[in-house]
């Protein structure tokens, strides 16, 4: 990986930490494809079992497109005809998105400050976000005349209703981050201090757990969203009989008959 993201596997639990703290960890080129083949390496390791994404500093999570970048990039299109800068949203930024979303494990993010337009779409792509006191988030794309990417537009709503994400689209505004808990945005709020702490125990503790069962729960969230409820009580049964079938449920049942913690495989 690029020294703009670093990677680091242990004990089953895969940090993802973006590492431009000068640049408010801003997503230039190389961020975004060393970003992508990092998730993208957790997805497809069997021996992850979580995630957590993080960011270096204390200012930023991530501020979405390196903007400097982008305006160079906007002009070598013009001058060449070519749509290059406009590409990376199919090129890096989806591709992202759809790894932290639809990989089996679950994914943690630990939010130490502003996360905004791309950044603040990583964040809602992860399955629990654990948010500083001094975090805030922002849309950011119509400010700069743009529409939303990295999900957001399907994310956002569905965390905190139409009516509001709509609100924070057209009129982009910091939304700090006790008023992101109580929209929904944020799923765990903590002093500063104890931010990268708290994430990486939240995310071992997933890491230890029954991540059959979780990898089910993920894909039957991700499915009901869109679907009636028959659809959606089909799906739980089938997923329901992967769960059962694994040996993390076998091994659940008997802790439980010997009054004793379970230790999971993770299969």
């Amino acid at each position: 990986m690029a020294d703009s993201v670093l990677y680091e596997v242990t004990d089953g639990l895969a940090t993802i930490t973006i590492n431009r703290p000068d640049a408010m960890n801003a997503m230039n080129t190389e961020a975004k494809v060393a970003l992508r083949d990092a998730a993208l390496a957790a997805a497809a390791d069997a021996g992850v079992r979580a995630v957590l994404l993080t960011a270096a500093g204390t200012r930023a999570f991530c501020v979405g497109q390196d903007l400097k970048e982008h305006i160079g990039n906007l002009a070598a299109d013009r001058e060449n005809g070519s749509s290059l800068t406009m590409d990376t949203v199919a090129d890096h930024y989806n591709p992202i998105v759809r790894a932290l979303t639809e990989m089996p494990k679950p994914v943690v993010v630990g939010v130490n400050g502003v996360a905004a337009g791309a950044g603040f779409g990583f964040a809602l792509a992860a399955d629990y976000r654990v948010v500083s006191e001094e975090a805030s988030f922002n849309t950011s794309f119509a400010g700069v005349a743009l529409t939303a990417d990295s999900g957001v537009s399907w994310t956002l709503p569905r965390l905190i209703g139409a009516s509001r994400a709509a609100d924070l689209l057209l009129f982009p505004r910091s939304v700090k981050a006790r008023e992101a808990y109580e929209l929904g945005i944020a799923n765990r709020l903590v002093p500063a201090a104890d931010l990268h702490a708290e994430a990486e125990s939240v995310a071992r503790t997933l890491a230890q757990g029954p991540t059959v069962a979780y990898a089910a729960l993920k894909e039957s969230l991700a499915y009901g969203a869109s679907r009636t409820l028959p659809e959606a009580l089909e799906r739980e049964e089938a997923l329901q009989a992967r769960a059962g079938a694994s040996e993390d449920h076998s091994i659940a049942v008997q802790a439980f008959l010997a009054k004793q913690p379970p230790k999971y495989l993770g299969r």
